[in-house]
């Protein structure tokens, strides 16, 4: 298939395969399972990481994770109806926590948020 390419586009057309990738998980009942995150937009995706380090920078030191390459991962999320795979996700808000008693408080969409 060839690439198009257009002048007003930033970006090709087709992406290359982003390689083996830190894949962040969680414990589940048989095993490691996929962390599914959400764009802006609320579309469901899964997130890799080209390094541990950068893995680190945005989830935290703690957040455990496995390596996979891009076509195993979107594989596994193949079947939860997931076709988007974010690399190198830059920005993050933390887990929901219950709200204190008071007036309520604007805070804007985060980049990317766990889904």
């Amino acid at each position: 298939m060839t690439e198009l390419l257009f002048g007003e586009d930033p970006e090709p057309s087709e992406r290359f395969p982003a390689g083996s990738l830190y894949v962040p998980v969680r414990p589940g009942p048989c095993g490691c399972t996929t962390r599914l995150f959400r764009t802006p937009l609320g579309r469901r995706t899964a997130v890799g990481f080209t390094s541990e380090l950068r893995l680190a920078a945005t989830l935290g030191g703690d957040q455990p994770w496995i390596r996979l390459g891009e076509f195993a991962l979107r594989t596994l999320i193949a079947p939860l109806g997931v076709t988007l795979v974010t690399v190198d996700p830059q920005f993050t808000a933390p887990a929901a926590a219950p709200a204190a008693a008071g007036p309520a408080e604007f805070v804007p969409a985060p980049a990317l948020r766990v889904g």
